[in-house]
């Protein structure tokens, strides 16, 4: 028996990433959970005949308790979504509160679960949860996990149109945290390899970096990017239920991490990235959670320079994070 939680689950991610998981066979059980309508979006996907029993919860009545308990993996696509002109430091505001609780809610009632977070900003999202759960001693850093596959996914589906090639079969590793210059594509690392001219390099890094800002201005102040998020998000729960539920090895996965996760690898890696405590790198899946956390390998010059822009920014998105919920509590 396996159940999957959705927290945040009638919001511009949370219903098509809820459909997604309904889909997945290996879940026999979702709950859906939000502050409103999370009971209609339940009695919507319990029609498609897929194994998932789905049920609904509101904050009335223990319905937060009642979603997590027992659940395996959780996923938190809860908050606001962005706006034009607003800054991920403006979402911090709003969303940092809201992550709180909900983590509170995790460490009380299914501290074993292996948690996704997708609320933005997850630089500063994922210390949030990672501290609440050390103040109820129950954090284990090999299941808490920032979802970063979009800009993966991203970086895939940009560079195959330069290349003219399915996008599938485009890998392009992409390191550092998720937002802006903290997003560090490693395009000279690329599968299968390809020359980039230096003026593609910039043009494609940017358009990655940035993406997020190309769906918000697409979208003329009704939303961010939720689509293409609650694919990426579903892919990766996926890949946890394979690895931890079914047994597959070797799944790799781009993800923002406590490097504690892997302190075997990791002492060298800390030293790479000036002793930062979270960091996206791609990670080898286990039965555990997280097996091994992957260096970064071979860079070029530029991609230093990205790295060395990045650093500073993630160390203050990460001390946000950490003091938010030190000053708290």
């Amino acid at each position: 028996m396996v159940k999957a939680t959705v927290l945040g689950a009638s919001g511009g991610i949370g219903q098509p990433l809820s459909l997604l998981l309904k889909l997945n066979e290996a879940i026999t059980e979702l709950a859906l959970y939000d502050i409103v309508n999370s009971p209609g979006v339940a009695a919507d996907l319990s029609h498609i005949n897929t194994p998932a029993r789905v049920t609904g919860y509101l904050p009335a009545d223990e319905g937060l308790k009642c979603a997590l308990t027992n659940a395996h993996l959780v996923v938190i696509p809860a908050g606001v979504p962005r706006k034009p002109g607003m800054t991920r430091d403006d979402l911090f505001k709003i969303n940092a509160g809201i992550v709180r609780d909900l983590a509170t809610g995790i460490a009380q009632h299914a501290p074993n679960a292996y948690i996704l977070i997708i609320s933005n900003p997850v630089n500063s999202t994922v210390p949030i949860v990672v501290e609440v759960l050390k103040k109820h001693c129950v954090f284990d850093p090999k299941k808490i996990f920032g979802v970063t596959t979009l800009d993966v996914v991203r970086a895939s589906t940009f560079s195959s149109e330069i290349i003219g090639s399915d996008p599938r079969d485009v890998r392009v590793p992409v390191v550092g945290g998720h937002s802006g210059v903290t997003i560090v594509p490693l395009l000279s690392q690329i599968s299968p390899q390809k020359g980039f001219s230096e003026e593609q390099i910039e043009k494609l890094t940017h358009r990655i970096q940035y993406g997020g800002d190309e769906v918000v201005k697409a979208k003329d102040g009704a939303g961010s990017a939720t689509l293409s998020m609650a694919q990426a998000g579903a892919r990766f729960a996926s890949s946890i239920l394979d690895a931890t539920v079914k047994g597959k090895p070797g799944i790799i996965e781009p993800s923002y991490v406590c490097l504690d996760a892997d302190k075997e690898h990791c002492s060298q890696l800390k030293d790479a990235i000036g002793g930062l405590e979270y960091f996206s790198y791609n990670v080898e899946l286990g039965p555990d959670g997280i097996h091994k956390i992957h260096g970064l390998g071979e860079v070029s010059s530029y991609e230093r320079k990205l790295l060395e822009s990045a650093i500073p920014e993630l160390k203050q998105n990460i001390e946000k994070g950490v003091s938010f919920i030190n000053s708290k509590l």
